[in-house]
């Protein structure tokens, strides 16, 4: 059991830990790194960090994380709006989005179907993805979900669903590695496995 010379140091060390990736010793480097601040840029940051949480919409279209009802992409005129890219969640959009190479719409999932953390087809936004098809002048809808079991297992599922509807369905190119997240792929390879999609049942075989 490590001793600190404060509490409130000890307190505040202990939120820093809680995020992601973050140990005790980055932690704590925080936390004094808080110490050196003056007092209106910490209020600056709590205040930050507190609208965030609180202010933050989830766009009603594309489920995608906003400061509106509608997100900026969502309602840009210039966007190719029969096109649809399904991914995961946000950070797959930015990292689509940086690349460059994509003008259409966003889905975003909110996650993959994964049994063993408990997702489940319910726990997705695949519904209203079926619907956005069924009401909207949609002609493709691409998979760029992640190079996993989890990710094959969704895709394979929304397939299925989409043949219901006359839509294209295409996957990103393998030009990202298998078991790899789109966040962590670097911006030519992602925007070039958009720009060199290819029909979902041709890559698979699906019958």
């Amino acid at each position: 059991m490590e001793n600190y010379p404060s509490k409130l140091l000890e307190n505040a060390l202990n939120e820093f830990a809680k995020l992601p990736g973050v140990g005790k010793r980055t932690a704590l480097r925080f936390a004094l790194h808080v110490l050196k601040q003056e007092e209106k840029e910490i209020e600056l940051f709590a205040k930050n960090i507190y609208l965030l949480r609180s202010n933050v919409k989830y766009c009603r279209s594309c489920h995608s994380i906003s400061d509106n009802e509608i997100c900026d992409i969502c309602n840009y005129s210039g966007r190719n709006k029969s096109l649809v890219c399904v991914v995961e969640d946000v950070r797959d959009v930015m990292a689509i989005e940086n690349t460059q190479q994509y003008n259409g719409l966003y889905h975003v999932l909110g996650g993959i179907i994964s049994p063993i953390e408990g997702i489940g087809i319910q726990d997705l936004n695949i519904d209203t993805l079926l619907e956005k098809v069924k009401t909207e002048s949609i002609t493709e809808v691409i998979l760029a979900l992640p190079t996993t079991i989890e990710g094959d297992t969704t895709n394979f599922y929304i397939n299925k669903q989409l043949k219901n509807f006359d839509v294209t369905v295409s996957t990103i190119a393998r030009g990202i590695s298998i078991g790899d997240s789109l966040e962590f792929a670097d911006e030519v390879t992602l925007g070039r496995s958009i720009q060199n999609r290819m029909l979902f049942d041709n890559l698979y075989k699906v019958s």
